[in-house]
């Protein structure tokens, strides 16, 4: 099946752009849909200093007070944010009743935001700290009020790969597991791929027919999202930048793999956005999100400006589609 799979490598970009642009317009039409969102990333300070990541503290550490946190949803939520995404480094100074208070607080406060927060690594930590079970620390944040689970940590899902880029992470068994564990407790999640670093095109295939595999089982994720590893400031920064061919074609093959998704994101952040634009042709029906406020991209010294809403707009229309806003859970609050 890989195999099968890995010759999809073979295809030239128009012949695999043909082929996901019909799978993703019988899927969803040329509605294209994007999120108003923020990422506040809570702290730098991380035991698993991956690779990878520009973003972990290597001399100065911060916390997000909680006072400041809701600051930040605050004027997300003025800003018209239905999604707030709370996300960080492993930090063992910051336990399971930290994160319960953070989302009750906001919860409270900003009831009509959605926490799509935290990640399988996370859950995996906190499961460790406390000496809880994946469902122990699962329920617990989901009666605080966490609504759904990202994919961050993913990754490629596949142990040798992993082993070179975030040894000290949770294994792609554990990840898939946090993820079955939530599906199983009602908490949607999406899943994520990173690549462009020390993979190989099998180890892309295997990553995607693992989620496949699961999305069979449990029908719990919500949506798809690949994006290219940023070399800036990391440990593997002799490695080249993806350019937009390789992006344009895992794309693809990710739409042709995953027939079993209905969402798939464009990298707007990773891309920039005429590759985006290019993204709704080759598997991709959704711009992300506007991203009020983000940090871990910025940490690799890329150029970082949040989207506006009207901008997000004309770059859909520009390409013939239809915008639409959402919700988390794909379902249109406004068509534009």
């Amino acid at each position: 099946m890989s195999t099968d799979f890995s010759e999809l490598f073979y295809l030239s970009l128009p012949q695999l752009g043909k082929i996901a642009n019909k799978i993703v317009e019988n899927k969803c039409g040329k509605t294209v849909t994007f999120v108003i969102d923020a990422t506040i990333n809570y702290t730098n300070i991380c035991v698993s200093k991956c690779k990878f990541c520009a973003f972990y503290a290597k001399d100065q550490g911060f916390i997000l007070s909680q006072q400041q946190i809701i600051e930040k949803v605050a004027k997300a939520a003025k800003m018209g944010a239905t999604q707030i995404m709370l996300q960080g480094g492993m930090n063992p100074e910051l336990n399971i009743e930290w994160f319960e208070n953070v989302f009750s607080k906001i919860k409270k406060l900003f009831p009509q935001i959605h926490l799509h927060s935290l990640s399988p690594p996370e859950i995996v930590f906190l499961s460790k700290l406390e000496g809880l079970s994946y469902e122990e620390v699962l329920l617990r944040l989901k009666n605080a009020g966490l609504d759904s689970l990202p994919g961050g940590g993913a990754e490629i899902l596949v142990d040798s790969v992993r082993q070179k880029i975030s040894p000290k992470k949770c294994n792609a068994g554990e990840w898939l597991e946090v993820m079955r564990t939530a599906h199983r407790l009602g908490i949607p999640t999406t899943a994520t791929m990173v690549f462009g670093h020390l993979e190989n095109e099998e180890n892309i295939i295997e990553h995607l027919l693992k989620i496949k595999d699961l999305q069979n089982e449990t029908k719990g994720f919500i949506a798809f999202i690949p994006w290219t590893f940023h070399p800036g400031n990391t440990e593997l920064d002799f490695i080249p930048k993806v350019g937009a061919t390789k992006y344009l074609k895992v794309l693809a093959i990710s739409r042709i793999v995953l027939d079993n998704f209905r969402n798939i994101q464009a990298s707007w952040l990773s891309q920039g956005f005429e590759i985006a634009k290019l993204s709704l042709f080759f598997g991709a029906n959704d711009f992300g999100g506007t991203l009020l406020e983000e940090s871990v991209i910025r940490a690799t010294g890329k150029d970082f400006k949040p989207a506006k809403v009207e901008e997000i707009v004309n770059a859909i229309k520009s390409v013939g589609k239809i915008p639409a806003r959402r919700d988390t859970y794909y379902r249109i609050l406004e068509y534009y």
